[in-house]
């Protein structure tokens, strides 16, 4: 499949794509947003309105066959994943779907299924894949800058959200619309991002625990994991911590030093090793997806290739699935 100008229809005008993901649809070169979707007809036309958009819809399928639109951002969450992307590929639509692809690794099965039968391509919303900061971390470890990698420690403690903020996207705490809770809205970043510098995650073991009881997805999750390249990983998750406990580190301990880096914040990436302590200051850029945007553009115009497919995106899916199944196991 290759397009001239990628003319794209955007299914879900939540927070995410008001800043983050939506306008790199607009401000990348031979990329244009045509037609926005939501249930909701009034917002709908509202953020076209603000967006500058052209078409607005409050039914998908409407978006979905559209004539002018020949790809599709599926932006809602995740329980909607697989019935719109398998709609847009058998319309003969490009698809890019927001993390996690879907709520489990069989619903992303199925997903890549229809991209092979079609031919359509299928990409997923990991940009840390095509982010500065987290490219110079790849380039560390590939450099040798820490030597042979020996292990990676993942800490993520996090205090409880407010009764507010939950309110502002409910869908992460309930395992039939997110397929698990935090762990598959956050976590999620860290574990692709993983898989992007050491390949695939092979065998998985895990504990994962409802330890405050207020909502009925996990909040605590400890894991052990083996990347297939060999590299051994650990690490635990906390969503209901307090302030003095807010973490987000994760460390590579090579046999030559170590990195740090964090997977949310914006603090420098750090390498110690035998020339001493170096740290890389990077500015988080104001359309996080641009950069990804750009690859997928590209790829669909025949030009390069995106780091972040449904085939990759699958792999996290799988992981998130085993780290959690005794929990889900246990209360079914």
């Amino acid at each position: 499949m290759i397009l001239n100008e990628v003319k794209w229809g955007l299914i879900g005008c939540g927070d995410v794509t008001e800043v983050k993901s939506g306008p790199p649809l607009q401000l990348t070169p031979h990329s244009k947003l045509v037609a926005v979707m939501r249930r909701n007809g009034i917002l709908a036309q509202d953020y076209a309105k603000r967006h500058n958009v052209p078409k607005w819809y409050c039914n998908a399928d409407d978006l979905i066959n559209d004539p002018e639109v020949n790809a599709i951002y599926v932006a809602t969450p995740p329980n909607a994943h697989l019935e719109y992307a398998v709609k847009a590929m058998k319309a003969g639509k490009a698809v890019y779907v927001e993390k996690p692809m879907a709520r489990t690794y069989a619903e992303c099965q199925e997903m890549i299924k229809v991209s092979k039968e079609t031919g359509i391509p299928l990409f997923t919303a990991y940009y840390r894949r095509t982010l500065p900061a987290f490219l110079k971390i790849k380039a560390l470890v590939d450099s040798k800058a820490v030597g042979s990698v020996r292990l990676i420690n993942v800490r993520f403690y996090s205090p409880l959200e407010s009764e507010s903020e939950m309110k502002v996207t409910p869908w992460r705490y309930h395992p039939e619309i997110s397929g698990g809770g935090l762990l598959f809205d956050l976590t999620s970043h860290t574990l692709d991002f993983l898989d992007f510098i050491f390949g695939p995650i092979g065998k998985v073991r895990a504990n994962a625990l409802n330890q405050a009881h207020l909502y009925p997805a996990e909040d605590l999750v400890m894991a052990n994991w083996m990347h297939e390249s060999g590299v051994p990983g650990t690490g635990t998750w906390c969503f209901t911590t307090s302030e003095l406990n807010n973490l987000d580190e994760v460390e590579i301990v090579g046999d030559q030093g170590r990195i740090i880096f964090s997977t949310f914040k914006s603090v420098p990436v750090i390498l110690d090793n035998d020339t001493g302590h170096h740290e890389f200051p990077f500015e988080r850029p104001k359309h996080v997806q641009s950069y990804l945007m750009e690859k997928i553009v590209a790829s669909l115009r025949g030009e390069g290739e995106s780091p972040s497919t449904g085939v990759s995106g699958a792999r996290t899916s799988r992981v998130m699935d085993e780290m959690v199944k005794s929990y889900y196991h246990e209360i079914s």
